[in-house]
């Protein structure tokens, strides 16, 4: 989990045109329904494609182990770990609607280098393990792994595409001085992993030692980060948001930051989302954007304060998954009015014709407290994580757009009060990118 905006280059010009969204006709209430868990206290949807199968992670007995979870009519589905490794996940949205799933999974062996390869934020207790991860492809109940680049031993795997195209890191064999050792030694570049099993290297920006890939569309546009070794999931990694057009690496440019600027999605009509920072330096000053050929990279900003003053505005934003309709869900993030008198400090946003809104405020009566939006299909249903605040488990979720008028009964919980636990603060973080390695700051 987890940007200035410079104009647009001239290479741009190459790119299939790419539209600024259609206005939207504004959606006023949601039925929340929590998806089905597996023993443990929290789940994660974080993608939906347009066949209706939701994907994510979910919670074993004792929350210390996550798997990697379809939703599909109402069933929960394991997808299984590789080589019998404790955890795995599919921690980005993914589109394909040919019954292709990727995802990230630990093995089972330690990681020869001693490092603590970026998959550790998004699996398990959220703790680096040690082990080797590698990315897989699932289809039709299999799992296999997607290798890394000669001389590395892990990968991770973000998104694929309706062509079988699947993005995301891995390790070569060069030893990075850009590398945080605490962490990384070996250095890692983007990647896309053909179907028919070939890999090639998306390259950094001139300058640059590392690369990662997160999201894919239908035309093969992908996007990602480009910067120093460090960790992969953000700061310094991040130095630069890049969109490879054939291969060449392009600099999307920034909202103010060197840092934390990070593409979560790109759609068939080339619009890109994501959070970047807003002002120079490595702290989390990171707002949601978006992306066109036409405007550049746009500022998202945050949700008003929950005290109705500018002083208590969030203060971070995070655009996680987005329609070809040019629908964005999200989080944003916050702090305490003065008073303590608030509901939690991070809420799921929706934005739509240039306004970001509480999604809670959307929901029906009788709804969960939802904290982040994954991601959101054609139909306009969105799937992200909330809080049950009967059992205090942070279950996934769909939300279904209610018609105007519609009778509807909630079978789920009345909205929670008081602060969120300090805990389940730092995992959503974590695993989204915004919590840092330890700090939940």
């Amino acid at each position: 989990m987890r940007s200035t905006i410079l104009q647009c280059a001239a290479a741009i010009t190459l790119f299939v045109a790419l539209a600024v969204p259609a206005r939207l006709v504004a959606q006023s209430n949601y039925s929340v329904v929590e998806l089905g868990e597996r023993g443990g206290t929290a789940g994660s949807a974080n993608g939906i494609n347009d066949r209706g199968w939701i994907t994510g992670t979910d919670n074993l007995a004792g929350d210390l182990t996550t798997v990697a979870t379809r939703w599909v009519n109402g069933q929960t589905i394991p997808l299984g770990t590789l080589n019998g490794g404790p955890n795995s996940a599919v921690a980005w949205p993914v589109k394909n609607n040919n019954g292709v799933i990727v995802g990230i999974s630990e093995l089972p062996d330690i990681d020869p280098e001693g490092e603590f390869f970026s998959c550790w934020p998004f699996l398990g207790d959220g703790n680096p393990s040690g082990r080797i991860c590698q990315g897989f492809r699932w289809q039709n109940g299999h799992m296999t792994a997607l290798p890394p680049f000669p001389g590395g031993h892990s990968s991770y795997a973000t998104q694929v595409n309706n062509r079988g195209q699947i993005v995301g890191w891995a390790e070569n064999g060069v030893h990075d001085p850009t590398c945080d050792p605490d962490f990384q030694i070996l250095q890692f570049r983007a990647a896309i992993w053909q179907p028919d099993g070939t890999m090639q290297e998306l390259p950094p920006l001139p300058g640059d030692s590392t690369s990662a890939a997160v999201a894919i569309n239908d035309l093969g546009q992908v996007v990602g980060i480009s910067g120093d070794c460090f960790v992969a999931v953000g700061n310094s990694s991040a130095r630069h948001a890049v969109l490879w057009q054939n291969g060449v690496p392009i600099d999307l440019g920034n909202i103010g930051g060197d840092a934390w600027n990070t593409p979560t999605m790109i759609n068939n009509q080339g619009t890109i989302i994501g959070f970047a920072n807003t002002l120079p330096g490595l702290a989390r000053t990171f707002h949601a954007f978006i992306w066109t050929s036409t405007g550049g990279m746009k500022d998202l900003g945050t949700l008003p304060g929950m005290c109705g003053t500018n002083a208590c505005n969030d203060f971070r934003s995070e655009a996680l998954g987005m329609n070809e309709k040019g629908q964005i869900v999200g989080l944003s993030r916050g702090n305490p009015p003065p008073d303590g008198n608030a509901p939690f400090l991070i809420r799921a946003f929706l934005w739509e014709n240039g306004k970001m809104t509480d999604m809670n405020s959307l929901t029906v009566a009788g709804s969960p407290y939802l904290l982040f939006g994954g991601d959101i299909d054609q139909q306009g249903h969105i799937v992200g994580e909330a809080r049950d605040p009967n059992t205090l488990d942070e279950p996934a979720f769909i939300a279904t757009p209610v018609p105007p008028g519609a009778a509807v009964s909630s079978a789920v919980h009345a909205t929670p009060q008081g602060i969120l636990p300090a805990n389940v603060q730092r995992n959503i973080e974590q695993r989204l990118g915004s919590a840092g390695e330890f700090s939940p700051e």
